[in-house]
């Protein structure tokens, strides 16, 4: 049985430290039948408006006196597991139980487990109300007579499990370990959530589809090309011999097969070929496998339109054990951990002190306000305005819920308004993912004054967030020390300012980043959102303030079948206005989002458009259901069209409020469906890791999620490309260091001397370089790169002084095969030049959708980390510059057909066909 892997945790100290912490049970009373005949007759019984519930309690690890280490409990539905924990500690102390599982002296070190069919699960979340387990509800719905749970301590950090760590941190390049803090921390909670939905998705993965999978394409063909009569010519390698064959667009490559292996055995009666053999590529890996026509594989189309010759091989399926995963020491955690009750059960009025363990959000009544202290900075900075103020907003995506401004003081390197800001919003009308914002903003104006920004100039100079209602629906209270973001002072870290200015996270740089001291209004009790505000049983249009007519009409509504139909027609026509409707909402209005929520319920989310639904993951809308409708259509996308907009999803996670989210497990769950878009993901995510430290934390704990359920083969595979990468990396950055960077290489006399220096320190450089000898590009996984061509590599003549490199084709199988050329670039931000080749290849796929064929073939990019990545190299490319110079001299830049002329040149053939065609057409 896998067993959680977490270390200890600090002791309480002694056995009355924790009977102190035990007040009055809040539980009902303990049961004290140790043998299996004490079992109640049922789950739990009713009394008064709670429940009992009973738990027998077994260690995982049973020793010889099982019998005599059964604990039976009786505990309030309405306790927490903390004091379910604390109970069991007791009980084992007070019997005096020998298995080691007991006699430790902090109860909270021990795991909750509880198997589910096949699994185990752990419960998780110590402040969770026992009614809302998923434990409770699994032994309720098979009418079990007992909640059975299992004790156990975690078990150590093997070597195995510490090299396995370490081999992720070198891959996701970012040490998650670090982070490691209470359990219930977001980060923790987040890697715990995120193994579950990975260990569930990997069940319904098939192997082979995993391992073969075609890349195709749905766009049609050109009218030209009739897939029924066009015959396409091919040649097939098998066991060292070439055979030339035909094939119509329209056969599947199951016909295909058949008809090679008639051919070379005709004699052979043949069965399940498909299951045996795989039509591969030459010198690419990739696969023609499946039952779609050969016109819809993407190789297949391409060598028809560059009229390129199509090479095949014929080799033995794959095996799949390359692609098997490691088994997780973590149980799972089920998806209602973390989750609280409903308004009903957890409202004030008629409940007794003692019985008090959660506040609702929904009871408080005051309006928020937070205590500003002040802020203090170890060092001022270089023209540091004459006075600051802070701004703080109630931001709910980039909705402004509330705002107000401290009175202006001296900036010097501590600053104290120890005073109360008050908003403009009530504490029960905080919405989900609300976030309070921060901004220490110079002035020029006077001191202890308010500013009016509209007389006064004004700078910003440092922000930061802070989650309002946490991850698990909890109310922030109590003091705060945030350490703050200075305001990005460069030109490119402006453009992702707006969302990077939305992170939670806080500046790592303790010693060196701006703080600021704020007080939020404590409570006695954990003060909570509610998940709902009665139970299922109840109206879903009630609520406190509306009466029983308006529920009637509204539930008489929403069950007239036909005023539904009409209302979801009429919607449809309304699909493009949807974002900006529900920009308009008023998020802290609870009835209001009540409506909304309706609203989205019940649209069919085929009718939204996908240029719709990838608005609602915008940095504008941080409503949970809202963005969890953008991604019920995202859902229905193939893969191909998946790939389109995976880069800007990979981006929209940055708009999530937390990190566990639906996008995130959506974008995870197809990433362990297809290599292909897992490939993808694993480069985004890795260079969002090293570009964006507002994020790092968010993506790395969403990149480990992947990795932990890719497989043996990818996770090979990765490891070499990042070993590729920083081998470049390190020998780019050492050449810069031989060539003056501001400028070109000279055109003097001294360019030979920079230019052969470079060269030859780069040749010797890169035979000593840990380069794999063999790897798939990281911009195009079909692509398999063999040994580095030394003697072909050589510094470009360009500002940032990026490395051409050449390699061997590391696929062998069919004829000789061109080397493998790639452009390594140290210095810009490629995924700027990533978003310019998305955008022409979904206006490549829009124009081909509709018949019109440009001949566009895009070129690789890829970002690997900060300023750096792997550019693919154009085979017979022109430079725009050359082709200026061509037509212009050195004028040529200057004129506006320059490229016109140049393209026209080059379409003599098309343009005498065009013409006669139309003189065809004119003569009829």
């Amino acid at each position: 049985m896998s067993m959680a892997t977490f270390g200890r945790r600090k002791n309480f100290g002694s056995t009355s430290d924790v009977e102190n912490m035990l007040s009055s049970t809040s539980g009902g009373e303990d049961d004290d039948n140790d043998d299996n005949s004490a079992f109640l007759p049922s789950v739990s019984k009713s009394l008064g408006r709670y429940n009992i519930l009973t738990f027998c309690v077994l260690p995982a690890k049973r020793s010889q006196r099982v019998a005599n280490e059964i604990i039976m409990l009786q505990m309030s539905a309405q306790a927490n597991v903390h004091q379910l924990r604390l109970h069991i500690w007791l009980r084992a102390k007070e019997k005096k139980f020998k298995s080691e599982i007991y006699n430790i002296v902090d109860p909270s070190s021990f795991d909750l487990l509880y198997k589910k069919e096949d699994d185990w699960y752990e419960i998780y979340d110590d402040y969770q109300i026992l009614k809302t387990l998923d434990v409770v509800r699994y032994f309720g719905l098979h009418e079990q007579q007992q909640i059975i749970i299992y004790v156990n301590i975690p078990s150590k950090v093997t070597d195995v499990k510490d090299q396995v760590q370490k081999e992720l941190t070198y891959l996701i390049g970012y040490d998650l370990s670090l982070t490691n803090g209470s359990r219930l921390n977001e980060i923790s909670f987040t890697r715990r959530k995120l193994a579950s939905a990975r260990i569930v998705q990997l069940r319904n993965r098939g192997s082979k589809n995993y391992a073969t999978e075609p890349w195709t394409s749905s766009i049609p063909l050109p009218k030209t090309m009739n897939p029924k009569t066009t015959v396409i010519n091919f040649t097939v390698y098998y066991a060292g011999d070439s055979y030339n064959m035909k094939a119509n667009l329209k056969d599947t490559p199951s016909v295909v097969l058949e008809h090679f292996f008639k051919k070379i055995m005709p004699n052979t009666i043949l069965q399940h070929l498909e299951h045996d053999w795989v039509i591969k590529v030459c010198q690419r890996e990739e696969y023609l496998i499946g039952e779609m026509p050969l016109f819809q594989f993407i190789w297949i189309k391409h060598c028809l339109k560059t009229k390129q010759a199509i090479l095949l091989s014929i080799i033995p399926m794959p095996s799949f054990q390359e692609d098997e995963v490691t088994k997780d020491d973590w149980p799972l955690i089920d998806d209602y951990t973390g989750l609280v009750n409903t308004h009903e059960d957890l409202m004030l009025e008629g409940r007794d002190v003692n019985e008090i363990q959660m506040i609702s959000l929904w009871d408080c009544r005051r309006k928020f306000r937070v205590k500003l202290l002040g802020i203090d900075i170890p060092k001022l900075p270089s023209k540091a305005p004459p006075n600051v103020y802070v701004d703080a907003s109630i931001l709910h995506g980039t909705n402004v819920l509330s705002s107000v401004q401290s009175k202006t003081m001296t900036f010097t390197d501590e600053v104290l308004w120890n005073t109360w800001l008050e908003f403009d919003i009530l504490i029960q009308n905080l919405p989900s993912a609300s976030r309070l914002a921060f901004t220490v903003i110079g002035t020029n104006s006077d001191a202890a004054t308010t500013v009016d920004c509209n007389k006064c100039k004004s700078k910003t100079l440092y922000f930061v967030n802070l989650l309002l209602i946490d991850h698990r629906s909890l109310l922030c209270q109590g003091e705060n020390v945030l350490h703050m973001w200075p305001y990005p002072e460069q030109e490119e870290d402006l453009f992702t300012y707006e969302v990077d200015k939305m992170s939670s996270k806080t500046n790592p740089d303790v010693e060196n980043a701006m703080a600021i001291s704020v007080v939020l209004e404590s409570y006695s009790f954990p003060v909570v959102l509610p998940q709902s505000l009665s139970s299922p049983s109840n109206s879903v249009f009630s609520s406190p303030t509306c009466s029983s007519q308006e529920a009637f009409s509204s539930s008489t509504f929403f069950f007239n079948q036909e005023l539904l139909r009409r209302f979801r027609e009429e919607s449809a026509q309304y699909g493009a206005t949807l974002p900006k409707f529900l920009n308009k909402v008023k998020w802290g209005d609870p009835n209001a989002v009540q409506d909304i929520y309706w609203l989205l319920n019940q649209w069919k989310v085929t009718d939204l458009d996908i240029s719709n639904a990838l608005e609602l993951l915008s940095i504008n809308f941080a409503d949970k259901q809202v963005r969890n409708l953008s991604i019920k259509r995202l859902e229905k996308l193939h893969n191909e069209e998946l790939m389109r907009y995976l880069l800007q999803l990979v981006q929209a996670l940055k708009a999530e409020p937390y990190h566990d989210s639906m996008l995130a497990r959506f974008l995870i769950k197809r990433a362990l469906q297809s290599k292909r878009i897992g490939h993808f993901f694993f480069w985004y995510l890795r260079s969002e890791i090293t570009c964006s430290p507002y994020f790092q934390e968010r993506f790395a704990a969403i990149l480990e999620a992947y990795l932990l359920g890719c497989g043996k083969a990818m996770l090979s595979a990765f490891r070499k490309q990042v070993q590729l990468v920083d081998s470049l990396h390190k020998v780019a950055t050492e050449i810069k260091k031989l060539i003056p960077e501001k400028s070109d290489l000279p055109a003097n006399e001294f360019y030979f001397y920079y230019f052969l220096t470079a060269a030859l320190k780069l040749q010797e450089m890169l035979q000593n370089a840990d380069i794999p000898q063999e790897f798939l590009m990281p911009y195009d996984p079909r692509i398999k790169a063999g040994k580095l061509v030394v003697e072909r590599c050589k510094v470009m003549a360009s500002k940032k002084k990026p490395l051409w490199l050449e390699f061997t084709c590391g696929d062998l199988d069919g004829p000789p095969a061109p080397h493998v050329g790639i452009i390594f670039k140290h210095g810009d931000d490629l995924r700027q030049d990533m978003l310019v080749l998305q955008t022409l290849i979904i206006m490549d796929s829009i124009w081909q959708e509709n018949s019109l064929d440009l001949n566009l073939i895009p070129y690789g990019c890829i970002s690997t980390g900060y300023n750096i990545g792997v550019i693919e190299i154009a085979q017979d490319a022109v430079t725009i510059a050359a082709v200026q110079r061509n037509q212009g001299g050195n004028t040529g830049a200057f004129k506006n057909d320059a490229l016109f002329e140049w393209i026209k040149s080059k379409c003599e053939l098309e343009e005498k066909l065009l013409y006669s065609t139309m003189k065809r057409w004119n003569d009829l």
